[in-house]
């Protein structure tokens, strides 16, 4: 029951399609047919050449992410399971938002502010990564995989120790690697389509259809 709970907790407010609601009502804009089609904040960003808008929607999704995790805490207040199951739960209703016919954002933002709370090492740890990847690449997706691929594997050779910065603490080091796969492997079916491009174009470098 308290897995259920958990889920539907992260599910529910993961599915809010934030981006969707704002260009829909304060542009009239249909998200999911502009631009790359993604429910996120750099799609609202590129379509709308709104800064204050894509920033606001991206805060919005990471507060989605934040409050699946504060939530169980308040509840089940010494359980990492628990409230790793209802970011994931939130990430992936994200991802794949059950009220726009599956469609959804990247997932970067939610997860971000899920992992603020969690597991914040994670987070600096990737967004270090990040910047060193963005500055030599110059490319948003190649990035964000590089940089969730590289943190998951520095936690996963270094797990012993990344537990005691996990909040509530983890009790063993398969439920943090377990929880760090879950989230990689969302992400990165959202960036199979770029992926892809990376791959049949080695030398392309610059944004094109990006999303958080």
């Amino acid at each position: 029951m308290n897995y259920l709970i958990s889920t539907l907790i992260g599910f529910i407010l993961g599915s809010f399609p934030t981006a969707y609601v704002f260009l829909k009502y304060l542009k009239g804009i249909d998200v999911t047919k502009e631009g790359s089609g993604n429910v996120g904040a750099m799609n609202s960003f590129d379509v709308t050449k709104s800064k204050v808008l894509g920033l606001l929607i991206f805060f919005i999704d990471a507060l989605k992410g934040l409050l699946s995790v504060f939530i169980i805490i308040l509840i089940f207040p010494e359980s990492f399971v628990l409230c790793a199951v209802s970011l994931l739960s939130a990430i992936f209703s994200h991802c794949y938002n059950p009220w726009l016919k599956f469609k959804g954002g990247r997932g970067l933002a939610t997860g971000a502010g899920g992992t603020a709370l969690l597991f914040p090492v994670v987070l600096i740890l990737w967004l270090i990564l990040w910047a060193i990847v963005y500055a030599m690449r110059k490319d948003i997706h190649f990035a964000n995989i590089w940089a969730s691929l590289m943190s998951l594997i520095i936690i996963f050779t270094s797990s012993d120790i990344a537990i005691k910065y996990t909040f509530p603490r983890a009790t063993e080091t398969d439920n943090l690697i377990l929880f760090l796969l879950g989230l990689f492997i969302i992400i990165l079916t959202k960036h199979i389509e770029p992926l892809i491009n990376l791959i049949e174009n080695p030398t392309i470098i610059g944004r094109k259809n990006n999303e958080k």
